[in-house]
């Protein structure tokens, strides 16, 4: 019995380090952040902000290429 909770606390432990996302470094999040901003601009930002346009943008992005979303823009937009 124990050696089967440890092989499926192992198996459960493997399969959520598998889907963890990786965190972007900066270069990756100033690329999307540079996008972002040129979408605003060329399509506009509909009932959001800039700040929020921009910052929901940079997250899609993000997630689409399997990084964790961020908080807060970078404080230079």
């Amino acid at each position: 019995m124990n050696k089967w909770l440890l092989g499926a606390a192992t198996t459960a432990l493997l399969v959520s380090v598998s889907y963890a996302q990786e965190v972007a470094d900066p270069d990756t999040v100033s690329d999307m952040l540079q996008y972002c901003l040129e979408v605003a601009e060329e399509d506009g930002t509909g009932d959001l902000s800039k700040q929020e346009f921009i910052l929901n943008c940079v997250n899609q992005e993000l997630e689409s290429e399997g990084f964790t979303k961020i908080n807060a823009l970078p404080k230079k937009v």
